[in-house]
């Protein structure tokens, strides 16, 4: 009695809901059609008359039976809909669900909740330490670059790697980070011999869903950088946070790779890091110099596709000013 009345009036500064009893008796007032907490009053008068009054007429009644009348009233308050929904929201947090359930079933409530509360602990610290990642493709016809997995459509860009942290790096997840990272590249560098493709250049960090790195987190990716440089393949971040980037100008991050090599977008990234090969440098510089000479102005890169699957090549995009257009205008290649 002491505990609820305490828990009462702690509760009561937060417009928390006034408990009177255990939760068989909670159950049991909720089946009998009690809507409001006027029921708390009536329930309250009734069992001091029977306390009063009617007791020694249940002296003799088994505890079977008394049982079974909380039983009756529990079962009502079990919600299967809610957890067939939970399984197929999110399979961890049935576990947690069914933890609680068979913990107050077979144990107590106690035991129930701190079943419930530590799967649900293990499932924020394996989400932290093991964040997603992936390799992101260019969507047709635009300039964004998106999960290959969740877009098939989505090509990679030749010579480029382009990899996605979703969470924020610290040092929890630093070193997985920095593996897991290092793996895909090297699947990667594995298909493309198997191929018989240009081998990786650029490897492209996309930073946007990292909302904060500490100093693990940077020394992971000091380590990253070196392991890259090892294998000729250059770091480049793409459109990393203001709090990502001061501290990694604070920490001369930024310095170590290259103040040219941190971007504001994806598509801004691939435009430099993109390899182009010499036919296709020549063969720019003359359509420059044509639309020069025909005070035409140009425009910046894009992206068309090839024939070979999953790849995409770099184009330059001419913006015309005269009228009417000839040859150069929207020449592509």
């Amino acid at each position: 009695m002491v505990a609820i009345g305490a828990m009462n009036i702690v509760g009561s500064m937060t417009s928390c809901y006034v408990a009177t009893g255990s939760f068989s008796r909670s159950a049991v007032n909720y089946m009998s059609g009690c809507q409001t907490a006027v029921s708390n009053i009536v329930m309250s008068f009734i069992v001091f008359l029977t306390l009063k009054f009617i007791t020694p007429l249940f002296k003799y009644t088994p505890n079977a039976i008394l049982s079974s009348i909380i039983i009756s009233a529990v079962i009502g308050l079990i919600d299967f809909k809610a957890a067939i929904l939970i399984w197929k929201i999110d399979k961890f947090d049935f576990i947690a669900c069914m933890g609680a359930f068979f913990g107050v079933v077979f144990a107590s409530v106690e035991i129930g909740l701190l079943v419930a509360v530590s799967i649900s602990f293990a499932k924020i610290l394996l989400q932290v330490t093991r964040p997603r990642t992936a390799i992101l493709g260019r969507v047709p016809m635009t300039n964004v670059y998106r999960n290959i997995q969740q877009y098939p459509e989505a090509t990679k860009v030749p010579g480029v790697l382009i990899v996605r942290v979703d969470s924020a790096i610290y040092f929890s997840n630093s070193n997985y980070i920095k593996e897991r990272i290092l793996r895909w590249l090297t699947d990667e560098e594995e298909l493309l011999k198997a191929a018989y493709l240009p081998k990786i250049q650029f490897l492209i960090v996309e930073m946007s869903p990292v909302i904060d790195i500490d100093t693990s987190g940077i020394q992971a990716l000091e380590e990253l950088h070196q392991s890259l440089h090892k294998r000729d393949v250059q770091l480049v971040l793409a459109n990393p946070g203001q709090v990502v980037l001061d501290k990694l100008h604070t920490s001369n991050f930024a310095s170590l790779i290259g103040e040219d090599k941190i971007f504001l977008t994806v598509a801004d990234a691939v435009v430099t890091c993109s390899p182009k090969s010499e036919d296709e440098i020549f063969e720019m510089n003359n359509v420059l110099n044509e639309c020069r000479n025909m005070n035409y102005s140009y425009g910046g890169y894009g992206s068309i596709f090839s024939s070979r699957p999953n790849t995409a090549l770099p184009i330059l995009y001419i913006q015309v000013t005269l009228t009417p257009p000839d040859k150069c205008g929207g020449l592509i290649f």
